[in-house]
């Protein structure tokens, strides 16, 4: 009797892959997850159409607890070792995703994200699912489902956007077709994501037609809504009341969509400091981002419940021109200087609305009240771990919050008599609007 006869077959499809080579292409996901996100948050301020600027951080936000989860996995698969070393052999493949940073245009851009990378990922966690075992490996089975749902949206989503784009920028059309054709070239001369073997060993040479994506001057501002520094005039004129009641109302909506700045400076520090702070930086820039775009979210459903239209709600600027010109720590900075400014006000605001029984603002001021204790932890704990990383870079926590104060008060002094006439006008005109609706 041969050996093969005096053993039971063990040969079963769900043991495909151990306990390592299970974690090793994990890793390789984390990786392809990670690099989606820095290079999405980067183009949140070249973004113009508010609704498309909030749906990124969204889904930069659901990719990183994906990334999370899947990190977290391979440090379990792996234990003891809790280190997760660099992308080793799956480099070329993360240069590939990494060049959609430098897309040379939106259009480009959102294709070369939903409409090649989330694709080859989605399917690279279809295979996985295919053979993975649903007992050993369960709670990856898990969150790899949900991810692979949450990625199905995202193409959807952003076809209909990359579509609207190309269309409205005719003469774009040709650089960027080519620029998403010649990214998905390099991404099948790699094998595209997959699972058993490790990418191509190659080098992934820049993409002709590519640019280097740097923080505007002038973030993007959607045309549908009126542009201006300033977006209320009580912030370049004491003599304006901030307001109680209806006006409360009204300035708290306005406010919040005009958070905008601050979905913004996230999108731009999450990057900036992708390679200088661990991967706990990038998960809370992620949620951080994604809430400031909830916030803004409020305030654009709530004056849209009230009738508004687009066209008549001011979009201002003034908090990111504030720190043009300056190292992106002073974007992060300008976000813990206004979390820590107005956090104090916003219990006081939430009773003030459910004493008039303004159901919707006072749920959002709750929410929003509790986000924001979050994100002063987060200023400050991210703050203080660069000063420590290069003392003479990076400034003092402190020092940071009192010079964004400084270049704020400065844009505030800056106005010009013809903008406070126009902000005064708008918000008359606006609260006059809310006045009659009142009335009736």
């Amino acid at each position: 009797m041969t050996d093969t006869l005096r053993y039971l077959p063990g040969n079963q499809p769900r043991a495909r892959w151990k306990r390592l080579e299970t974690a090793q292409i994990l890793k390789r996901f984390f990786f392809c997850e990670r690099s989606l996100i820095i290079t999405a948050s980067a183009w949140i301020p070249h973004i113009k159409d508010l609704d498309l600027k909030m749906t990124i951080p969204y889904f930069c936000w659901q990719n990183s607890e994906t990334a999370n989860a899947l990190r977290n996995r391979v440090f379990q698969l792996r234990y003891p070792s809790q280190m997760m070393e660099h992308e080793g052999a799956d480099r070329p493949l993360v240069d590939v995703i990494n060049q959609i940073k430098s897309a040379p245009t939106v259009g480009a851009f959102l294709k070369a994200w939903g409409e090649v990378v989330l694709p080859a990922l989605r399917d690279a966690y279809v295979e996985f699912l295919g053979y993975a075992d649903a007992l050993a490996d369960a709670p990856t089975c898990r969150f790899l489902r949900l991810a692979v749902s949450e990625k199905e949206q995202q193409i959807v989503s952003l076809k209909k956007w990359s579509d609207a784009e190309v269309t409205s920028s005719t003469g774009d059309l040709a650089i960027t077709t080519e620029w998403v054709a010649a990214l998905a070239k390099q991404l099948e001369a790699l094998g595209g994501i997959g699972t058993d073997d490790a990418p191509a060993d190659m080098a992934i040479a820049s993409i002709p037609g590519s640019r280097e994506l740097i923080v505007p001057n002038e973030p993007g501002r959607d045309e549908r809504y009126w542009p201006c520094r300033f977006y209320w005039p009580d912030i370049i004129d004491p003599a304006f009341a901030y307001g109680e009641r209806l006006r409360l109302q009204l300035r708290s909506a306005i406010s919040h969509i005009n958070e905008v700045w601050a979905v913004e400076h996230g999108g731009i520090a999450l990057s900036a400091f992708a390679e200088v702070l661990p991967w706990e930086w990038i998960f809370d820039a992620a949620r951080w981002t994604y809430d400031e775009s909830r916030h803004c979210r409020m305030g654009q459903h709530r004056l849209a419940d009230w009738g508004y239209s687009p066209e008549e709600i001011p979009l201002g600027n003034y908090i990111y021109q504030s720190a043009n010109g300056q190292d992106p720590i002073y974007r992060l900075g300008m976000l813990y200087f206004f979390e820590t400014k107005n956090i104090g006000r916003k219990p006081e605001r939430t009773a003030a609305f459910r004493q008039i029984g303004d159901a919707a603002s006072e749920h959002d001021m709750d929410f929003d009240w509790a986000d924001e204790t979050i994100h002063a932890s987060y200023g400050n704990r991210w703050l203080r771990a660069l000063h420590a990383l290069d003392p003479d870079k990076y400034p003092s926590a402190d020092k940071i919050r009192m010079h964004c104060e400084s270049c704020v008060n400065e844009m505030i002094a800056s106005a010009s008599d013809a903008e406070k006439t126009a902000i005064t006008d708008r918000a008359n005109g606006i609260i006059k609007r809310a006045e009659a609706i009142a009335a009736q």
